[in-house]
């Protein structure tokens, strides 16, 4: 054990030193130490790389698959999640405005009705955009990390995970209130000008194809219908919210003419909801540019993407081939702020990412505005477990390399064949044995009993938390597991499967 003292959290988590297999540091004194875990051996990528201990058991094989059925209790609380839990708050609250509105009892909701439906479109936009988020993520992360108790960190990681929640709700809402307002003009047409009646028309249908094209389904499934549908349907329904509210503003009831001068319309509270949703949608795409990128292809599974410039831990990047369509979100490797590269592992499913190894780029768009996925969060925590599958080492690997108090788990078939000597070479600079796990599933015949090793790594590592990055089933049966053994843990959010999975433990 060494007795260096430990480094300085900020430092590492910033990426402004530059680690080398670190070691434990200050480890309590009844800590188990690490020859006393016998299931999880390190196995090295490389033959040169560092070796294991001597009296290390070989490989055993994959354990035979067991049904098991999860608690009533475990599905329910993690089914009912913090994005639900918002979405239904945001989604009463507004109702039951509603409700009050249609009944005559709330004398603002009949004055600015306008105010409410751009209000709600515009909290709806603030909580996905990527200024916005990598503002909180700044806050929670400079203010509460380490200190603050667990229960409360670990309802900050939440809180930041699911605001999407508060996305859905507000969209919907805003919406309902929209389809209120036109209901309430048309059944007083005599008093308005029918330009605002087909205005008000369009923009409500204009909006409900948006959200029908961002709902879990089309989303999952049907990816670029999702992006084509939802982003330019998203557009055109900024285009009409304007018009709309400028028309409806500008007519004076009293006399049939649109005769109210620019300055009322200014004043008006939906002018200025407007004028922030509009911000809000258009500042991301002020960032994106066409960058250079070098592509390497270990494999025809895999492309590994290199860019320039360093990044923090924990952040997405968004690529595209056009400037406007069809933007793929992936985890970004990198050693640190101070780094030269940053890398993007795409593996190969759909046609985006096939076209990257059949007909690799030179260029590409991305925006230079990365956004903070949950990872980012890891600040939070004094010691944490990083449990990836495949490609999933893409959201994963930054955490463990700029953090010596992270402890990573990675399950993959041929790792090193399949992804590189780029990605395992970054794994072996800066990720130390002691703190490091790969399941080489061809060479050990099978995936692994995984809540077995998670819960003697969460014990050994003395971990707080545990972060999870893998497809439907790998998360399903990780976080179900933890959630049964009390163990804190956030996984990837998966909010639609036609069929829920077997799987075993």
């Amino acid at each position: 054990m060494s007795t260096k003292p430990a480094l300085a959290y900020n430092d590492v988590e910033k990426g402004t030193l530059d680690l080398h297999s670190p070691q434990l540091a200050n480890l309590a004194k009844d800590e188990k130490k690490e020859a006393d875990i016998e299931v999880f051996a390190v196995q090295s990528l490389k033959k040169d790389a560092p070796v294991t201990p001597s009296n290390v058991a070989k490989p055993p094989p994959a354990p035979a698959k067991a049904k098991h059925s999860t608690p009533l209790w475990v599905l329910w609380i993690i089914w009912y999640n913090s994005y639900r839990r918002f979405f239904t708050v945001v989604f009463t609250v507004n109702f039951i405005g509603l409700g009050f509105a249609i009944a005559g009892k709330w004398p603002y909701a009949a004055k600015y009705p306008g105010a409410l439906v751009v209000g709600n479109l515009n909290v709806s936009v603030l909580v996905r955009n990527e200024i916005f988020g990598r503002c909180l993520y700044l806050f929670v992360n400079t203010f509460f990390a380490k200190w603050t108790p667990l229960y409360f960190r670990l309802g900050c990681t939440s809180t930041l995970q699911h605001l999407g929640g508060i996305h859905s709700g507000c969209a919907i809402s805003g919406v309902a209130w929209i389809i209120l307002m036109v209901v309430h003009q048309f059944k007083q047409k005599y008093l308005f000008n029918d330009s605002i009646l087909a205005f008000g028309v369009i923009t409500t249908l204009v909006l409900f194809v948006t959200i029908c094209a961002g709902l879990p389904w089309v989303r999952n499934t049907h990816h670029n219908v999702f992006e084509r549908n939802h982003r330019f349907f998203g557009w055109t329904s900024l285009c009409m919210t304007w018009i709309y509210t400028i028309v409806t503003n500008a007519y004076d009831t009293a006399d049939g003419k649109f005769d109210h001068i620019g300055r009322y319309v200014v004043q008006q509270q939906a002018f200025w909801y407007t004028i922030g949703m509009s911000t809000f949608i258009v500042l991301p795409w002020i960032c994106t540019r066409h960058v250079k990128v070098d592509i390497e292809l270990p494999s025809p599974k895999v492309a590994v993407l290199r860019f320039e410039r360093g990044m923090q831990q924990g952040l997405l990047a968004r690529i595209s081939r056009s400037a406007v369509k069809e933007y793929h979100a992936f985890g970004i490797i990198s050693e640190g702020t101070h780094a030269k590269y940053h890398y993007l592992i795409c593996g190969v499913q759909g046609d985006f990412t096939k076209s990257l190894v059949n007909n690799p780029p030179r260029r590409i768009w991305t925006r230079e505005l990365k956004v903070a996925g949950v990872s980012n969060t890891s600040t939070l925590y004094k010691r944490g477990i990083r449990i990836c599958t495949g490609t999933g080492l893409g959201a994963a690997l930054s955490t463990c390399i700029q953090s010596p108090y992270w402890y990573l788990i990675w399950i993959g078939s041929d790792q090193e064949k399949t992804f590189g000597p780029t990605i395992s070479g970054l794994i072996h600079r800066h990720v130390g044995p002691e703190r490091l796990l790969l399941w080489d599933s061809k060479l050990r015949g099978g995936r692994p009993p995984t809540m077995k090793i998670l819960k003697e790594v969460y014990e050994y590592w003395q971990a707080e938390v545990v972060f999870i990055t893998s497809n439907y089933v790998g998360n399903f049966e990780i976080q179900h597991g933890c959630k049964e053994a009390g163990i804190p843990a956030f996984g990837t959010l998966w909010d639609f499967v036609s069929d829920p999975p077997e799987f075993s433990r």
